[in-house]
């Protein structure tokens, strides 16, 4: 069944399946349909966030295990609720040795019977980075030892890693066996973590060592990978799922193809809600780029429509002035495109040496017999990851889907520049095989597209979404996941273009403007947003703060970014002179800017920390955030987070009233009903304070929270308006029609009539209030109904218009 409306919790210990049990009455009042989960499967001990699975076929005991599962189940049933999980079908945890699976592949070799789920390449030996020097120092400096377990010997390193021997090497063995003998005899050869992204063997996510590519393609594998979720279908405890990372797969769209005809094949009890089983995507969408209609699936798991409604915040003109801005003080291009460039370089030259030599070597023999090097095949597949302009293709080798064309056509015309001259026809060799219709072998054709599709979505999520969005800084509201930073602004028609295209493609899709993975809380974006309308009042006071900011010996870009993050995310009601308060704030955004300096690789990195740079960014936040030491720094700060107030919360309004109005599911992330202020993982991840949230079902709600509340009612009085109406832009006439986007919505006899006011910080910055003056809107109108009525009227009290009329004609809103 489509869900009405999701809210996603994020499982750990910490928070398991009974603190969410208690919970299901609070998501049952404000209008919640399903919850929607984390990964609930075994993952590593002590996780905090489940990817990192490492038994797919039990429930996470430190959540609860099944008992628990089942209990929570069972209450959201009895309050008529549904329950949605994310799987993780691309990858699993394979540190701290609690993967049975991985284990049995280490002390068993090719001979496993799970060495087929992971993909090795067995021509050598499984190499495993996990030293922090060389294989023959670590033994030297007694890093390494045996260990008894019971009646097994293992490896030991460090006393924290654990490594199974090959069975015919247990009998007769003791603590004083001659490790190094003992281990050039296993299956896998323990290297130093620096060797990882040269000499790798097996695939991992993105350059995460810990978690090892799963073959899901295999049949076996798919069918032991999800026995767990068809048996959990199949006894009405769930409705649907979310599939993590869709695009690490050999083939996605065989793979949600297949996975649709599992589910809907799967009988389920009588009692169980009716209808095919709900299943969406994480897809990273790139511009322009449609979603593919024939996948068996609801629709992505909401990232696109996060940037949509972003963009849709931002004013056009301030582009111009703030690229200047950025330009002048980081000394780096105000265009995005040159940053992407180079942060896709240095990735694939960085870190990803080991997977593209694979994919060099996979297409070097289909090469050979067109007169084409080992050499011109690899400059032409670092030409073309350097421009790839979506995360991949989905060629299977012998075809392609039609929507690759376009793909491969842009793709062919930004590697133009980079080719060496008389290598054009290397580039439309490897086009060609990525369209099907490539010469040779067609297992070597199917296994050399698979290679370079599944190293195509790593380097775009590292190059631009973990390396250049921390490099670049023109405005971070326009950094997230999932965004296109090389777009500034979204027209209002192009909204609507999306919108009624998503209403009629994919109805079911999910909605977020919050997730797990998001850099920058909803709310920030929203407030950032605002200086996209005040770009000169923005610039002033950044000019005034690198008159009394002290240097610290931190580059002026990373501290303007510094600057930005401030504002964004200064909380609610915190005084310039709190000092318990504004340490509290410094702590977060010290985390965050960590995370930030290692991410963007510029300065430090986490292969690297530069200890001195990391210390001398630190102590400037605190000395900012510190009322003894920067009181003018602080009190104007606050006094532009204050001016700018009215205006980010009416964005908030804007964004909050589109989520749940426009086609599809809205999603909303745990403890987003209120302000959402956070920043990266693990700042979006922290507790909520969920005994506040329930006294605002009846009482003292926020403004965000009561429109939450009374739109999530309105899609429970008529749900069929909501998920099947259709949806038709409605146009203002006025000097501010462009400050309006407006539209209608009708299934039967019901009708939905949206309208919001955009980008209005002008009249609001300063103020009290958050919409525009009535003499703002001037001879501004637009039709409701059969009736035209002036902007000012409709945005008298709000920023947002929300009116269904049912069958009867009534109000309900």
């Amino acid at each position: 069944m489509t869900p009405r409306a999701t809210y996603r919790f994020q499982f750990h210990k910490a928070f398991t399946f009974a603190d969410a049990e208690a919970l299901v009455p609070y998501l049952a009042d404000l209008g919640i349909s399903h919850l929607y989960a984390s990964p609930i499967t075994t993952a590593r001990a002590g996780s905090t966030h489940g990817y990192d699975v490492v038994d797919p076929t039990t429930i996470n005991p430190e959540l609860g295990g099944e008992p628990a599962f089942r209990s929570l189940v069972a209450a959201l049933r009895a309050h008529e609720l549904g329950i949605i999980i994310d799987i993780v079908p691309n990858h699993m945890g394979v540190a701290g040795g609690g993967n049975p699976w991985w284990n049995d592949v280490l002390a068993r070799g090719p001979a496993s019977d799970h060495a087929r789920v992971f993909d090795i390449d067995w021509r050598r030996k499984l190499v495993l980075p996990i030293l922090g020097d060389p294989l023959p120092t670590a033994l030297a400096q007694g890093d390494i030892t045996l260990e008894r377990d019971g009646d097994l010997w293992f490896v030991s390193a460090y006393g924290e890693h654990r490594f199974p021997i090959r069975p015919e090497d247990q009998d007769g063995l003791d603590a004083s066996a001659d490790i190094a003998a003992l281990l050039d005899r296993q299956h896998y050869r323990l290297a130093s973590w620096r060797t990882a992204n040269d000499d790798l063997n097996w695939r991992r996510f993105f350059t995460i060592n810990e978690l090892a590519g799963v073959r899901i393609e295999d049949p076996h594998v798919f069918e032991a990978a999800h026995a767990l979720y068809f048996q959990l279908y199949a006894e009405g405890l769930i409705d649907g799922v979310r599939v993590d990372h869709v695009d690490g797969l050999t083939d996605p769209a065989g793979y949600c193809r297949q996975l649709r005809t599992r589910l809907d094949a799967i009988e389920r009890p009588n009692d169980a809600p009716t209808g095919p089983a709900y299943i969406v995507v994480e897809k990273i969408l790139g511009p322009g780029e449609p979603l593919a209609t024939d996948w068996g699936i609801d629709g992505t798991s909401g990232y696109d429509f996060m940037e949509e409604v972003a963009a849709l915040l931002h004013a056009p003109e301030g582009e111009a002035p703030l690229g200047a801005l950025w330009e002048s003080i980081s000394n780096r291009s105000a265009l995005f495109a040159p940053e992407e460039l180079q942060a896709r370089q240095d990735m694939l030259s960085w870190q990803f040496e080991g997977q593209l030599s694979a994919c060099v070597a996979a297409f070097a023999p289909l090469a050979e017999p067109l007169g084409l090097t080992t050499g011109m095949v690899r400059r032409a597949i670092e030409r073309l990851l350097w421009v790839f302009p979506v995360y991949r293709t989905y060629g299977t080798g012998d075809a392609a889907p039609a929507i690759d064309e376009t793909i491969r056509a842009e793709a062919r015309r930004r590697v133009a520049r980079f080719v060496p001259p008389g290598e054009g026809p290397v580039i439309d060799a490897m086009l060609d095989w990525l369209a099907g219709t490539g010469p040779g072998d067609g297992t070597q054709v199917a296994d050399a597209v698979r290679r370079f599709q599944q190293l195509s979505a790593p380097i775009a999520a590292k190059a631009v979404e973990d390396t250049a969005f921390y490099r670049y800084g023109r405005l971070l509201s326009r950094n997230d996941v999932g965004f296109d930073a090389a777009c500034f602004a979204m027209p209002v028609a192009q909204f609507h273009t999306v919108a009624a295209a998503r209403g009629r493609d994919f109805p079911g899709a999910m909605l977020a403007t919050a997730t797990h993975d998001h850099k920058r809380g909803e709310d920030v974006r929203a407030r950032l947003a605002v200086l996209s309308e005040i770009p000169d009042v923005w610039r002033d006071h950044v000019a005034t703060w690198e008159q009394i900011v002290p240097e610290e010996g931190v580059d002026p870009a990373d501290r303007y970014m510094l600057y930005q993050t401030l504002f964004g995310a200064w909380p609610e009601d915190l005084d310039a002179t709190d000092t318990a308060g504004l340490a509290a704030f410094a702590e977060r955004v010290n985390a965050w800017q960590d995370k930030a300096l290692r991410e963007a690789k510029l300065r430090s990195s986490w292969e690297a920390p530069d200890q001195a740079y990391e210390a001398s960014a630190r102590a400037l936040v605190e000395r900012l955030l510190d009322p003894a030491q920067s009181p003018a720094f602080l009190a104007d700060m606050a006094a532009l987070v204050a001016f700018a107030m009215p205006a980010a919360q009416a964005n908030t309004l804007v964004q909050t009233a589109l989520r749940y109005t426009v086609p599809g599911v809205p999603d909303l992330y745990q403890g987003t009903e209120l302000l959402d202020l956070s920043l990266v993982d693990p700042d979006n991840r922290r507790p909520v304070d969920y005994d506040r949230r329930r006294t605002m079902i009846e009482r003292d709600a926020s403004a965000k929270f009561a429109l939450i509340r009374d739109l999530l009612a309105l899609r429970r009085a008529d749900p069929a308006l909501f998920a099947q109406g259709n949806y038709t832009p409605v146009s203002a006439t006025g000097a501010r029609a462009g400050n309006i986007l407006a539209f209608e919505r009708r299934h039967g006899s019901s009708r939905l009539i949206c309208a919001v006011a955009l980008r209005c910080a002008a009249p609001l910055v300063g103020t009290t209030a958050i919409v525009p003056p009535s003499s703002w809107w001037g001879d501004t109108r637009l039709q409701i109904g059969e009736t035209m009525v002036d902007a000012a009227d409709l945005f008298a009290h709000e920023p947002v218009y929300v009116r269904v009329i049912d069958a009867q004609d009534k109000d309900q809103a």
